[in-house]
């Protein structure tokens, strides 16, 4: 998600161990709240946590100052934003997917949106030089592992918008070497390769295009992960059936919470993610996580659209911005819980078992949807508590906070390498 006012993007869009099976009844703890709290902080320094999906490239790249530079230093306690790396540490954060994120509104312009991934890109590798001692590049889970261990958060890297791709097969293997490891298909426009699920008229392919799906097929051969986060229903089943690795929906929460919010996966798709071995990464905005959130936000875009038609400004206009921010204070915002972000975790557990969830907050991205509780990535020991209240092992919340993401990733590695 993101762009210039978080909230609005979304808004104006959409808007447990292996033993844990489908019939398992797993049996709450009942230790005092201090003694979870501290558990889940000591666990959350100890095991691996990777997070599939933050936007801090997006985030930094629109506050430029006038040498071009971020204005934040996020190797520093920052005001704004939800990422930095003081609050990493606190929250035990090992491992940010940095999204590479490329709206669509770039893909009408020749050469634009490689552009810009290659300037983020840029950034990141940058951001990663500049605190070599708190920062380092993962190119790969040994890299992940490595960096880990040595006290560093590390960056790996995803494209948000195959866009970025233009109409050239070759910069698949171009971004690969550039670090990327994940990319996915499209945004909130049908692209070259995939439809989207924001698009609620007619689609332009129908799931994937021919390009889409060389596309896959490249993806595989040179070792990234196909991601299904954003695609119509459609072009996830072909995605899945097409991929010869496991796919990713990296930021994606269940549809079983959210009916009609196709941008959420259903039950359907989560069982074919898993069946090819794939994993679904939680998001964490409201909207995402609560029907009445999401009934908020399209009231609030609806509201914003009618402004935006009677002014005669674009959505994204700031008089559509100030008037969103206005409406918003007179209706005040609705926020899911860490408890109903644990819960979208437990439906994906009863579907399909503990191997195929994981987290993929959106922080950066998502804004003040935010849950309570989850407000930025200092709290992930928050919801490692309520894991640990309904049951989960330690062993089962290790998988979903990283090992799911991680065998993945060597699976994509492995069959790019066996080539």
């Amino acid at each position: 998600m993101r762009p210039t006012t978080a909230l609005l993007s979304l808004v104006l869009l959409a808007t447990v161990s292996c033993t844990h099976g489908s019939n398992l009844q797993r049996t709450p703890v009942t230790p005092s709240s201090t003694d979870l709290a501290e558990r889940s902080r000591a666990l959350a320094k100890r095991i691996i946590i990777a997070d599939g999906h933050i936007d801090v490239p997006d985030r930094l790249n629109e506050k430029l100052g006038p040498d071009g530079e971020p204005t934040e230093d996020i190797s520093q306690r920052t005001a704004g934003g939800e990422f930095d790396y003081p609050r990493a540490v606190e929250g035990g954060l090992d491992v940010a997917f940095m999204s590479i994120y490329v709206p669509a509104d770039l893909q009408e312009k020749a050469g634009a949106s490689k552009a810009l991934a290659d300037s983020l890109i840029d950034m990141v590798e940058k951001l990663a030089r500049g605190s070599p001692e708190k920062f380092a590049l993962a190119r790969s889970v040994e890299e992940a592992r490595r960096n880990s261990q040595e006290g560093k958060v590390s960056f790996a890297m995803g494209i948000e918008n195959g866009s970025a791709l233009e109409d050239k097969l070759e910069n698949v293997g171009y971004f690969h070497q550039r670090g990327v490891r994940y990319i996915t298909l499209t945004h909130n426009r049908d692209n070259l390769i995939s439809d989207t699920s924001f698009n609620t008229g007619k689609h332009t392919w129908n799931g994937l295009s021919p390009f889409g799906r060389q596309v896959v097929a490249e993806m595989n051969r040179v070792g990234i992960l196909v991601d299904v986060s954003h695609l119509s229903d459609d072009a996830i089943r072909q995605a899945v059936e097409l991929s010869q690795v496991p796919v990713i929906a990296s930021h994606s929460s269940c549809r079983h919470f959210t009916p009609g919010f196709e941008r959420n996966i259903s039950d359907e798709l989560i069982r074919a993610v898993a069946a090819k071995g794939g994993v679904v990464m939680i998001a964490f905005g409201s909207g995402f996580i609560t029907q009445a959130a999401n009934a908020y936000e399209a009231e609030v875009r609806k509201a914003v659209q009618a402004f935006a038609r009677e002014r005669g400004v674009s959505r994204n206009h700031p008089e559509a911005q100030a008037f969103m921010e206005s409406y918003m204070r007179e209706h005040p915002p609705i926020y899911a819980r860490v408890e109903d972000v644990a819960d979208h975790i437990d439906h994906v557990v009863k579907l399909v078992g503990i191997d195929h969830v994981g987290f993929g907050s959106d922080f950066d991205g998502a804004g003040p949807t935010l849950p309570t509780g989850l407000k930025d990535v200092s709290q992930y020991p928050n919801l490692i508590r309520v894991l640990l209240e309904r049951g989960y092992s330690e062993a089962d919340i290790e998988k979903i906070a990283s090992g799911n993401v991680f065998r993945v990733w060597q699976q994509a590695e492995a069959h790019a390498s066996s080539r």
